[in-house]
């Protein structure tokens, strides 16, 4: 028997996910961000240790993956998946559009700071409580902060928008990633399916907001000449916005108007006791007739 899940029931599950993040709390979005950002983190790290070892690049990509299949299946914020999850339940009638600015906004902050806490202690371990430089790891760091960076500046404008277009592309994948989740009932099947499209754009090269908050902090912690509004206008900014038009348009939208839905409303508690109270006697039945 297959577990596949086809695209229906997929944005059927997609639906219900969404009006279920918008209902969290501010400090479970805050810790799920948190957790996420950090995971995230771990991965990007761990791409750049394969690379200081003379791996090829496809190596870092196909390994990377790994830290947003922790966070998925640990049910964690990462809000780049939720500029496509959110937008769904806003078009099925079951996700407010306060509720939504809500959830990006919180777990925008939460990704934010367990990206900058694991910058932080990475950087304190790779350089051995700041007795030493890095290494092989802390040089391509600063490289990529100042690519990311300091390289679009120098374009000016264009550099802004290369950014902005890479991000859409970025986050196109990675959303398709979130929504692949749910298109198996095995946790195997699960892995599989976001593995692919998280693998293609991390070996695209493309641009992912969240990933950028450990990088660029990493490589400015390691020296790169690097300001904090250079990152904000010349990556975060133009990034940030480019993954959430491609999650917004070109997934949750796209995706809910070709496959139109909405969640299974939950069975009421009328409908529900009845049933419990008539398990419970048919389970002590036996019991009362041996008495």
């Amino acid at each position: 028997m297959t577990d596949y899940v086809g695209p229906k029931e997929l944005l059927q599950e997609a639906v219900q996910l969404a009006k279920r993040k918008s209902e969290l709390t501010v400090r479970d979005m805050l810790i799920r961000g948190i957790l996420a950002g950090a995971f995230l983190g771990y991965a990007t790290s761990l791409v750049f240790v394969v690379l200081s070892q003379g791996l090829a690049p496809i190596v870092g990509a196909i390994l990377f993956p790994v830290g947003f299949v922790i966070l998925v299946l640990l049910g964690l914020e990462l809000v780049t998946g939720n500029f496509a999850l959110l937008p769904a339940g806003v078009m099925a009638g079951t996700v407010r559009f306060t509720k939504l600015l809500r959830n990006w906004g919180w777990v925008y902050l939460g990704n934010l700071i367990g990206s900058l806490l694991y910058a932080a202690l990475f950087f304190v371990a790779i350089t051995n409580w700041h007795t030493g430089n890095g290494g092989a790891v802390a040089d391509l760091l600063k490289q990529a902060a100042q690519k990311k960076t300091l390289a679009y500046m120098a374009l000016g404008p264009s550099g802004w928008g290369a950014a902005l277009v890479k991000a859409i592309l970025c986050n196109w994948m990675v959303t398709i990633g979130a929504v692949l989740a749910m298109s198996s009932k095995s946790t195997v099947g699960k892995i599989a399916a976001m593995w692919l499209p998280i693998m293609t754009f991390f070996a695209l090269g493309f641009e992912h907001s969240v990933v950028n908050m450990f990088l660029i902090p990493s490589g400015m912690m390691l020296g790169a000449p690097i300001s904090v509004g250079q990152a904000l206008f010349w990556n975060l900014l133009p990034v940030t916005l480019g993954n959430m038009v491609a999650g917004t348009l070109l997934t949750g939208m796209a995706l809910y108007a070709t496959y139109p839905t909405q969640a299974v409303p939950a069975p009421s508690m009328a409908n529900v006791l009845p049933t419990e109270q008539n398990e419970q006697q048919a389970a002590f039945a036996p019991a009362a007739g041996v008495q």
